[in-house]
Parts: structure tokens; sequence; C-alpha cells
């Protein structure tokens, strides 16, 4: 009998478990068959699969990847805070840019919360499914005025590597690409408001054409849940007058362009 349940921490056979995934919930298919619905512990996409193609993690194992990942994160974390302490101060000032980060995914949305307070950012983050992000936009665009706006949470390519001009493909960049139209329905200009917007594989030149400065993903690959945090980062400490590109932030990123790229904008430093 098959025990595999929610919350449980999985990988896919067939894909040789490359990828740590928990359990978000079980549906069962037209056909009787139980499929699990995925989303991965530290990368930013939602999948499916049978359960005859999932492996259950082992509690040694997944400690294992869990110190692995704790090891990374201190030492990316360490670099993104140490060019931060040669200024005077933290920048958590009220006189300073503000970002408001949307987050698909609770537990992610707690991270980045944890991460831009380390980071000494003034950063709004809110934990909103996907598919509520652009009904809810509009209403906190106009509660917290943020500087930097970005909408993030989970996706994916339905069948990778193929249609990738078909929105239908992609699972959640619907969603993306119609947040950042409302965001700029509210605020066009850059000058007012920079957007960093996508996930894993997203749509990435709709998500730009959309409105959007900075987003994923331009080669369809998974990108490090810190990635946006980064950009954010950047255009939060960069002084207003000065313009930020891709160049500025590549080394920064895991995978560089291909995760990651934009068309820039100011940045939103006011001291």
């Amino acid at each position: 009998m098959n025990k595999i349940k929610k919350g449980d921490i999985v990988a896919r056979k067939s894909y040789g478990c490359d990828i740590l995934f928990f359990v978000d919930k079980v549906i069962i298919s037209s056909s009787g068959t139980s499929i699990a619905i995925l989303k991965g512990v530290t990368i930013r996409i939602i999948a499916d699969a049978p359960f005859d193609d999932l492996f259950v993690i082992s509690p040694s194992l997944l400690k294992k990847q869990k110190d692995a990942l704790i090891f990374s994160q201190k030492k990316h974390l360490f670099n993104l805070i140490s060019p931060l302490k040669n200024k005077s101060r933290y920048l958590s000032s009220n006189t300073n840019s503000k970002i408001l980060h949307l987050d698909g995914d609770r537990h992610y949305a707690e991270k980045s919360n944890r991460y831009y307070r380390k980071m000494g950012l003034y950063a709004i983050v809110r934990n909103v499914s996907e598919f509520r992000q652009p009904t809810i936009i509009k209403d906190l665009l106009l509660k917290y005025s943020p500087d930097i706006l970005v909408i993030t949470g989970h996706d994916s390519m339905i069948r990778a590597g193929k249609n990738y001009s078909d929105l239908r493909n992609y699972r959640n960049s619907k969603y993306f690409i119609q947040s950042v139209l409302e965001a700029r329905k509210l605020k066009p200009s850059s000058d007012d408001l920079a957007i960093f917007a996508g996930a894993c594989q997203s749509f990435y030149e709709a998500i730009i054409a959309a409105g959007a400065n900075f987003a994923s993903s331009p080669a369809r690959i998974l990108i490090d849940f810190k990635d946006p945090l980064i950009v954010a980062k950047k255009i939060a400490t960069t002084n207003r007058n000065q313009f930020i590109n891709i160049g500025d932030i590549v080394n920064e990123l895991r995978d560089g362009k291909k995760g990651i790229d934009g068309i820039g904008t100011f940045g939103k430093n006011y001291l």
C-alpha cells in the first residue's frame, strides 16, 4: 500500500531524483490514478507526478540535504550583507526605498522576509497565492506605496522544452503577467515602481512585455529562491540617479542571464 501523503518529502525517479519536493496535495486523475502535486523544497518549481514515480526521502538524506543548503545559504547571505556593513547604517530607514514582495509560497515568503531583515532592507512580504496576486495587487500598492515590487512564487513549463511561446504551457506565468499589467495600470513608469516578476521556467518575454524591469526565466531553467531578492537588493541600494542593467547583477545570480534578465531600471535609494 502506497503511504505517500501530503507533507512528505519526495523525489521523482524518472528524473533521477534530482530535485527534492514536498507533497502539496494529492488528487485522483480521471483514470483513478493517484497524482501528487509537488512544490520544490529549495527551488521555485511546481510539478505533478504519479505515486509510482515518487521516492520518499529518508530522514538521514533529508538532513544531509538541509545541512548542505543551510551552509550554502549562510555563505551567500554573508556575501549579500558584507557590502551593506560598510555603510554608516542599515537601509531600514523610512526615508529609504521600500520593497513589496508577493510570494505564492508561505515557506519561501517567510524565508525571504528573514533575508530582507538580515540585509537591513525595508520590505513588506505577503504570502498571496499566484492566482490571487492579480486581484489584490492594486490594493497592496495603494496601501504600501512601494518603490520596488517583487512578484514570485512557483511556476514551470507543463511540457518542458516545447511550446515556449504558448502561455498555456506555463502553470502560473499568466498570473505573473496579469499582476504586472495591473501594477502598470496604477504605476506606468519604472521611475515610480521597479518590478521583478517570475519564478522557475516562467514565460520571460511575456512578463517583460507586460511591463516588468527584470524577470525570469530566459532559458526556462530553475532559479534560486534568492535571485529575486538579489535583484531587489541591488535596486534598493543603488542611488536613484544611477541606472542598473543585468550586467550589474549577473555575477551575483546563480545562473546569470539564463535565470534572470531584463531591461533595467534606475536605483531607488533616496539617501
